[in-house]
């Protein structure tokens, strides 16, 4: 089965989150755990962690089926081992809130080498971040999601998220989150089923699709690798329609979080059923 959903309001309490899901018709979604654009937050309180598992079974979706994203603020690939230590320890931070609410996901953008040092020691730093997270928690898979490769992110070529997956120890916790408009803004065609059909393809030859933990479902404001990262609604951007009915026919996507960041929330709903409907 297909498991669509959006990147939900957790305002009020993550506990809100899994019925704000339920309100568009979703069967898996995604959150933030904490302000995205904070360093620190205030730890969980019971009474939230309690009222978002029992929230979780009461509208009827798995925990594999919800897809956290952490801060926007860590970079696991920073040229300065204090920014990157500072990095490390919010990372560290976010798996552990997944930990409490009986995740086993965490979406995360690899990093930047900021120009300061080479790509590949940075992609290094990144693959031994996510090692020193992995030894101080459990059960929570570290999923790394491709960029559209704006200024100096890493990601945004498939090699990228393979040469970080190579250096991971244990390889069991570790995923990869596919961005439909980053894919494309990055240089993958993804407009006709045939370069659906070469793209993936390539992600299959590089990556694996054994490593797809999720995909995040948006069309792309910019043209084919502009390298430019902005959304659109689905059917709105320069992917149009055929990508989305590619995913929705092809069992490589079966039983994974798929999941909305397209530009209006009040579509959300009629983009979940649009979506269902693409299937054959």
């Amino acid at each position: 089965m297909k498991r669509i959903g959006a990147h939900v309001s957790a305002s009020g309490g993550v506990e809100n989150a899994p019925l704000n899901a339920q309100a568009i018709g979703a069967t898996a979604f995604a959150l933030f755990t904490k302000n995205q654009r904070q360093w620190r937050a205030r730890p969980l309180t019971d009474q939230s962690i309690a009222r978002f598992r029992e929230n979780l079974e009461r509208v009827a979706i798995e925990a594999r089926y919800v897809l956290p994203h952490d801060s926007y603020l860590i970079n696991l690939g920073h040229p300065e081992p204090e920014a990157l230590e500072k990095s490390r320890d919010a990372f560290l931070d976010e798996m552990r809130r997944c930990e409490q609410l009986g995740l086993e996901l965490l979406n995360f953008h690899p990093g930047s080498h900021l120009k300061q040092i080479p790509e590949e020691e940075s992609l290094a730093r990144v693959a031994d971040s996510i090692n020193r997270t992995l030894e101080r928690t459990a059960g929570v898979t570290a999923v790394i999601e491709n960029t559209a490769g704006q200024g100096t992110n890493l990601g945004h070529r498939f090699e990228h998220l393979a040469a970080i997956i190579d250096r991971v120890e244990d390889k069991s916790r570790v995923g990869v989150c596919l961005d439909t408009c980053h894919t494309f803004t990055a240089g993958y065609d993804l407009r006709t089923a045939e370069s659906c059909e070469q793209t993936f393809g390539e992600f299959e030859r590089i990556v694996g699709f054994a490593y797809l933990r999720g995909v995040h479902l948006n069309d792309s404001k910019p043209d084919l690798g502009s390298r430019v990262d902005r959304h659109e609604s689905l059917g709105k951007g320069k992917l149009g329609w055929p990508v989305f009915e590619y995913i929705m026919n092809d069992p490589r996507f079966e039983e994974i979080p798929m999941v909305l960041e397209t530009v209006d929330d009040t579509l959300w709903s009629a983009e979940i059923r649009q979506l269902y409907a693409l299937q054959r």
